[in-house]
């Protein structure tokens, strides 16, 4: 039998093993786990079925700490050896590519179906992880600067702003305000970044919507940046602008709001100094 501590080499090859079914999981095509798991036994240091099932469920803690996708078949757990953080960063850099996907398309029903977008719950303290697995979780986004990536991410960035613009036209459309969905606007796109919003919306009783789209592959909990600009258009116009937060993009989007004063739903923490001279 083995002892308990991973290689890098084992590390590498059950990292590249999982992100092989990870790819037919995402993109809904029939795999084998039992298969995988048997083709990869004679590859490690004497490793057992069950261990090698464990560190699957390992690895999905660690992506989703990454604000990643996870195979759902393998519940993250969150007890393993740090080596491993470092086997699916080198993956990823390995294969850029992943990181740049955008939602696998699925046939839909109709035009409506394809636009919208679940709309749930703000993070809260009653419906988050127990405390040590929170920790773990948002520790890795650090190390890894989960946020950073995502903000430097334009095509995942461009993605979310659009799928957010056709839900707001579809959710007007669908309350008979179709003279207000010809209205919505993409600003980020026509007018370039610095408005302090990407998307100028409407209620449907006609006020306004000043939606600033923050998007993410990873769970609801993965942190994010925002700019001193949208901060302060934030509390400037109040009544008018809200944060809309998508995340699962890659699978199947999901959201949730965040309404002025944003300090009421989440912890702001600097992360960046201008130096000048006197």
């Amino acid at each position: 039998m083995s002892s308990d501590s991973w290689a890098d080499e084992e590390n590498d090859l059950i990292v590249a093993d999982y992100f092989a079914m990870l790819v037919d999981d995402a993109g809904r095509r029939s795999y084998s786990k039992t298969e995988h798991r048997r083709a990869l036994l004679p590859r490690l240091n004497g490793r057992s079925e069950g261990s090698i099932e464990f560190k699957h469920q390992n690895i999905s803690a660690v992506l989703k700490g990454m604000g990643e996708d996870w195979i759902r078949g393998y519940k993250p757990a969150s007890n393993y050896q740090l080596s491993l953080e470092d086997a699916v960063d080198r993956w990823l850099k390995l294969n850029p590519a992943w990181l740049d996907r955008l939602p696998v398309v699925h046939p839909v029903t109709g035009a409506q179906e394809a636009a919208s977008i679940w709309i749930g719950p703000v993070p809260t303290l009653s419906n988050q992880p127990p405390p040590q697995e929170l920790e773990q979780t948002l520790r890795v986004a650090r190390k890894f600067d989960v946020a950073g990536r995502d903000e430097r991410n334009r095509n995942l960035g461009r993605a979310g702003e659009k799928h957010v613009l056709a839900h707001e036209r579809m959710v007007l459309q669908s309350a008979g305000r179709d003279d207000l969905a010809r209205k919505v606007r993409w600003v980020s796109e026509e007018d370039g970044d610095g408005a302090g919003y990407d998307i100028a919306s409407f209620a449907p009783n006609g006020g306004s919507r000043l939606i600033e789209v923050k998007t993410t592959n990873g769970w609801e909990r993965t942190p994010f940046h925002i700019t001193r600009n949208e901060l302060a258009v934030a509390d400037e116009r109040r009544s008018e602008w809200c944060l809309f937060r998508l995340w699962n993009f890659s699978r199947e989007p999901k959201a949730f709001e965040l309404y002025p004063p944003l300090d009421a739903h989440v912890t702001l923490t600097a992360t960046a100094f201008l130096a000048g001279f006197d």
